[in-house]
């Protein structure tokens, strides 16, 4: 059974494309006609690539890993923030820092810089500094927050990237290609579909037709998690049922050794932020690149 069907798409716009004099001869194959000087996309085709593109999420979001959406542009933010955070995945729509993917590990430290904060915030250690120095803290919080918040809990580089405009997000795109991360795209007539894996034709600049979209990919991922966790709970149960044994005594040493170690990291982190009062905090270049650019 269909994600959608065509009157949904319909419904939402989905099949206006941009101006004949804008299309990109690569999106031929998509384009149903030309009424009135605006590309008519095929919805039939698009069906099909919705359904394609939702079948590998949910295979992707089964394994466990995950995906990482994009759409910065005003009428996609709040869609994607929505249904994207229901099923626990993560998206960027403030802006794509630079270096988000291909410089990971940079965008990662500043993360869990945040996180240390929290912490501190929680555990009374904030408590212990001056009103200048919390202000300067809760600045650097509240800036990282609004550029790496909804990639908090992203650990590792993502499974797949879905951008909802090829244009708007093609740093992003390139990014993904450059390290081999599939990418899955709405891409309107304007756009080159050469870098996107998978293609959804669709109108990128209608809310109902992003809507419809991100709403498919979203079920399926939703899916794909549910049956991760029904499989999950099979194995624990057969386990249990055939009587395994609990790990063994010999596994203690190495989990004394991670608990230290993961204490060491943090008193670092704390002392690093504490550090960072007297030191302004450094974001990655990236990110100081682009807003310096944005101003």
């Amino acid at each position: 059974m269909s994600r959608t069907d065509f009157n949904t798409l319909l419904e939402a716009g989905a099949h206006f494309g941009h101006l004949k004099r804008k299309w990109n001869p690569k999106m031929a194959p998509y384009i149903f006609m030309e009424k009135n000087g605006i590309h008519i996309i095929d919805l039939h085709k698009t069906v099909l690539k919705i359904d394609e593109a939702a079948a590998a999420l949910k295979q992707i979001a089964k394994s466990g890993r995950r995906v990482l959406f994009v759409a910065t542009k005003k009428q996609a933010k709040e869609i994607v923030a929505e249904k994207v955070a229901a099923v626990g995945m993560p998206y960027v729509t403030e802006r794509w820092a630079g270096g988000m993917l291909t410089n990971f590990p940079t965008i990662r430290k500043a993360v869990k810089k945040m996180a240390t904060i929290d912490k501190m915030t929680n555990d009374g250690t904030f408590d212990n500094f001056s009103k200048r120095e919390k202000l300067q803290i809760a600045r650097q919080r509240a800036k990282l927050e609004k550029n790496l918040g909804s990639i908090a809990d992203l650990t590792r580089l993502p499974a797949a990237l879905f951008v909802v405009d090829v244009q708007k997000e093609a740093n992003a795109v390139k990014e993904a290609k450059r390290l081999s991360i599939p990418v899955f795209a709405m891409v309107d007539t304007c756009c080159d579909p050469t870098d996107i894996d998978y293609v959804i034709p669709a109108n990128d600049d209608a809310a109902k037709s992003i809507a419809v979209v991100v709403d498919a990919m979203c079920a399926a991922i939703a899916e794909g998690t549910e049956e991760r966790r029904l499989e999950k709970e099979k194995e624990a149960q057969e386990a249990a049922a055939n009587g395994e044994a609990a790990p063994k005594k010999e596994g203690k040493p190495r989990i004394k050794k991670a608990v230290k170690e993961s204490y060491d990291a943090e008193e670092a982190a704390v002392a690093d932020v504490v550090a960072s009062v007297e030191t302004p905090f450094e974001e990655p270049a990236e990110l100081a690149a682009e807003e310096a650019k944005a101003e």
